[in-house]
């Protein structure tokens, strides 16, 4: 499945039915008076948040979703029927901004949350509304409102716990693959992947997190160099960040100062997520030396939670570094939720 996180679409809710202009006329009915129904509203076009939901695919290759009218009134005062809502469900994280203007319409957070796109017309009055002591039998009604319309631009922000940030080849993808069932297209040359893979990671029964592979950042990626500002959007909303450099590296505070300045030059909050660092492809150094090599290397690092070294062909340091990211997903879930925490009341 193709990994879609921006699409462009049109919506038009249903226009609202007109009202009735009807009397009674039954047999033994004198003076019946007036008797029309209003008209139903219109549908209105919905967004919904689906956990089932990862891409906007659907979206892509059905850019035009229009909500049904509402009926019109009937006589013995009954109304019409009223237009079924359009839902369209999309992946939580999913933001909706007006084409025209650009002025943002809401953002679907979690599953469950629904976001009104555009809203039904009114249906109009039927004739029986307007009886009054002195318009005893009126022969107008209300048309119903006009639908509305409008383009909107959905983007997909990838909602993890735990976002790997690091250069190509820096072994992203077979971590992701060795601590989650997410299956990441790997291979031998740069930019293999060319998509946010999400994975969920299992620590212990009722223990979890979510952990995505954003693809490789090189220097400039904040100017759009590579795949940089495209991707680059997804680490906002991860919770931590876990940079991997690769024990091959010729110089590793170099390579992370890279990481850093183009998170920083794209977006300076993101700087103050917690953060992680591991050492990928451990198995390329002799095991007796893995141990003096990360001691060595730290010590260069000094402003991150943690610094571990793993091989994810190997096997070696998994366990540890998903206890280590579960504990900080976990301790910043606790920071959120109490006033005045990172991100209370978002």
């Amino acid at each position: 499945m193709r990994f879609v996180d921006y699409v462009t679409i049109t919506v038009r809710s249903g226009g609202g039915g007109a009202g009735c202009v009807a009397f009674r006329r039954e047999k033994f009915v004198p003076r019946g008076g007036p008797s029309g129904g209003d008209g139903g509203s219109g549908g209105s076009v919905i967004l919904e948040g689906d956990a089932n939901v990862h891409t906007l695919m659907d979206l892509r290759y059905n850019r035009h979703h229009f909500a049904p009218k509402g009926a019109p009134g009937e006589g013995s005062r009954r109304s019409g029927k009223d237009g079924e809502d359009l839902v369209l469900r999309v992946p939580p994280g999913t933001t909706a901004r007006a084409l025209d203007g650009g002025a943002v319409l809401g953002e679907v957070r979690v599953a469950g949350d629904r976001l009104v796109l555009v809203r039904g017309g009114r249906g109009g009055r039927g004739n029986a509304f307007f009886k009054s002591s002195t318009n005893q039998a009126p022969r107008h009604s209300q048309p119903g409102e006009p639908g509305q319309e409008q383009r909107v631009a959905l983007e997909l922000r990838l909602l993890a716990d735990v976002g790997l940030v690091g250069l190509p080849n820096a072994g992203k993808s077979t971590l992701v693959a060795s601590v989650s069932a997410a299956k990441p297209r790997i291979a031998d040359y740069p930019f293999t992947t060319l998509v946010p893979t999400p994975g969920v990671v299992y620590v212990e029964e009722f223990s979890s997190f979510v952990i995505a592979d954003i693809p490789g950042i090189i220097k400039g990626a904040h100017r759009g160099k590579g795949l940089g500002l495209r991707f680059l959007k997804h680490i906002e909303r991860n919770s931590v960040l876990l940079f991997v450099i690769p024990v091959t590296s010729h110089d590793v505070r170099k390579e992370y100062d890279t990481l850093l300045g183009e998170l920083s030059a794209f977006d300076a909050k993101i700087l103050s997520k917690p953060r992680c660092i591991v050492f990928s492809k451990a198995d390329l150094l002799p095991e007796p030396e893995r141990e003096a090599w990360l001691k060595s290397r730290s010590p260069l690092i000094p402003d991150v939670e943690r610094v571990l070294l793993c091989s994810a062909v190997a096997g070696y340091g998994i366990d540890a570094l998903k206890r280590t990211l579960w504990t900080l997903v976990e301790h910043e879930k606790r920071e959120r939720a109490q006033p005045g925490g990172r991100g209370h009341g978002r």
